[in-house]
């Protein structure tokens, strides 16, 4: 900023020069900025003094910017427009009467939705909304309240909670797991049909990294069905296409209502963990602050 503020004379004079260029006259410009022409034009001589450089042609009452101005312009206006998203997303947050939580679709439908009504009974007042996504959302920038992710607890600019050890077992509607016993061994599981998950953006790990964990080596896998969104995973499991990874966090449901079994005896704990995140930069809103703490001791 030191060095903008000794290239500009002041950063203040780009905003001038912006309202000037896009007005395409100094008079608009000291309209649209509630001062005066010779202000304006005072700004514009400061900030091409500056820069050593001629910004505008000057003309009976229009300007017209030269190569040097226009090349000015289109990064001043690109980086004010940034500027302007952001604040208009800060000022809708704090602002806005409802709480979102982002999450993948899996952790939605067969976690918290489960769930919304014990939610809405305990805060009914509050309107929670469900954000899946198949990324990590920017979570200051994209205005978002709290959200779901999977890693070590440790994000820039953000407080985390953990919800769920990362814990893994694999899981297989009835038909299947009593078609494929006995299993006695581990390594026989890998002649069953398995389902891969493929998420294209998000870190999940597969079948090689789970044997492997087992000190179990096995061929390269290359059949069975790959799928790349953990709901449709499930689903398959339950339509009886071969064994799946089962999370337990969200598959214990499932498993409780007879849909799934699973093979808990063979669970990877990977040292990673399901986290409740949300910002540090900015505080929760109230009711944001209620759905964090309700979730918290659900989880529990």
């Amino acid at each position: 900023m030191q060095e903008l503020w000794k290239l500009t004379a002041s950063p203040r004079h780009l905003l001038v020069f912006e309202s000037a260029a896009r007005c395409r006259s100094f008079t608009k410009a000291g309209s649209e900025l509630n001062v005066s022409q010779p202000a304006i034009s005072t700004a514009i001589r400061q900030l091409e003094a500056a820069l050593g450089v001629t910004l505008f042609h000057r003309q009976h009452r229009q300007v017209t910017l030269t190569p040097a101005g226009k090349h000015l312009f289109r990064d001043v206006a690109a980086g004010f427009e940034r500027i302007l998203e952001s604040a208009r997303n800060l000022s809708a947050q704090g602002q806005r009467d409802y709480v979102t939580l982002s999450a993948s679709t899996a952790f939605a439908n067969y976690w918290m939705v489960p769930q919304l009504s014990a939610f809405h009974q305990a805060h009914p007042l509050i309107d929670l909304r469900l954000q899946t996504s198949d990324r990590e959302p920017d979570i200051d920038g994209e205005g978002i309240s709290l959200a779901i992710r999977r890693g070590n607890g440790t994000w820039a600019g953000c407080n985390s909670y953990l919800l769920a050890q990362e814990v893994i077992f694999p899981i297989a509607a009835p038909s299947v797991m009593q078609a494929a016993q006995p299993l006695k061994h581990l390594s026989e599981l890998a002649m069953q049909p398995l389902i891969h998950l493929e998420e294209p953006i998000r870190e999940r790990p597969g079948w090689a990294q789970y044997f492997a964990a087992f000190n179990i080596q096995i061929p390269t896998l290359t059949g069975g069905l790959r799928l790349n969104d953990y709901a449709l995973v499930l689903q398959a499991a339950m339509a009886g296409e071969g064994f799946a990874f089962g999370w337990r966090h969200v598959t214990r449901a499932l498993i409780n209502a007879d849909l799934l079994e699973a093979q808990s005896e063979w669970a990877w704990h990977t040292g990673m963990g399901f986290y409740l995140v949300w910002s540090n930069l900015r505080p929760l809103s109230e009711k944001a602050a209620l759905t964090r703490d309700w979730l918290i001791e659900a989880a529990e």
